[in-house]
């Protein structure tokens, strides 16, 4: 995978975080909606600066989509707790994917995402992974 594609990738899964997190924001807990807002805030940033990265490789950066299906139903606030760890899961995946692909400054930005990706999971779920970002091995202990 190109630098340029894995950028795209790491925007792709931002824009659909800002997405998920309108939503968690919505239908989490009041205990918990302020951690939803930091979130969001963050991921947005992480958009933005994705945006410049990819004009700065040369590339024309992907737009969010109107809309993005949900994993699975929001009955409640645990359900929204539940797809906000997902959405961390997924941005993780992928920036694990950029730090692969990168090197230099871009690398260790990709490698800060990751590991606040990781610790929002970590947040939300109440517990951890092995590997974050790394799907394939996540599972090993």
């Amino acid at each position: 995978m190109s630098t340029l594609d894995a950028a795209q990738a790491a925007l792709s899964a931002e824009h659909a975080a800002v997405y998920g997190y309108g939503v968690v924001g919505g239908r989490v807990g009041d205990a918990r909606r302020a951690e939803a807002t930091e979130a969001y805030a963050a991921h947005r940033a992480r958009r933005d600066a994705l945006e410049r990265t990819v004009r700065d490789l040369g590339g024309v950066p992907v737009v969010a989509g109107a809309a993005y299906a949900l994993p699975f139903p929001l009955p409640d606030a645990a359900a929204a707790v539940r797809l906000a760890a997902v959405l961390e899961d997924r941005v993780a995946g992928v920036y694990s994917d950029l730090v692969r692909a990168a090197d230099g400054p871009l690398r260790r930005e990709a490698a800060g995402a990751l590991r606040e990706a990781a610790v929002r999971a970590v947040r939300w779920r109440g517990s951890g992974v092995a590997f974050p970002g790394l799907a394939e091995r996540a599972t090993l202990q």
